[in-house]
């Protein structure tokens, strides 16, 4: 479960797909970091990142850990973004056992989970199919 704090320091790159782009060797990273690991720079430009994308590999989910239990089954995938980096994250509105390597999917904008009857609601990235 994501906590709070954590949370909210992640709304730049959860709510805008934001990455940084290592000014020196031009590595992208997602979520940003403050040193590029391929050649030790410090300086980085915020670069928006592609919201389209090609699954390169999934995996089912059948026991949820707590808090997703409601949604099991579900699948995650690691997507290469459309000319960018991969990410990893849920993939919604689709059957599971249809999903394939290959399928091409979108990010859009998604509540992730609630933190309790009454408590805050985070949201973040999921995929879902192209139409």
């Amino acid at each position: 479960m994501i906590g709070l704090a954590r949370h909210w320091r992640e709304i730049p790159q959860r709510y805008r797909y934001e990455a940084a782009r290592c000014d020196k060797c031009s590595a992208v990273y997602f979520p940003p970091r403050l040193v590029c690991s391929k050649c030790r720079g410090r300086e980085f430009t915020k670069t928006v990142l592609p919201q389209t994308g090609k699954v390169e590999t999934f995996t089912v989910i059948r026991v949820a850990p707590t808090g997703f239990t409601d949604e099991a089954p579900y699948a995650v995938a690691v997507v290469k973004l459309d000319d960018s980096i991969r990410v990893m994250a849920q993939v919604v509105d689709c059957e599971v056992e249809k999903l394939a390597i290959g399928d091409r999917v979108r990010l859009e904008f998604r509540k992730v989970q609630q933190d309790g009857e009454a408590g805050a609601i985070c949201y973040g990235y999921k995929f879902v199919p192209e139409a």
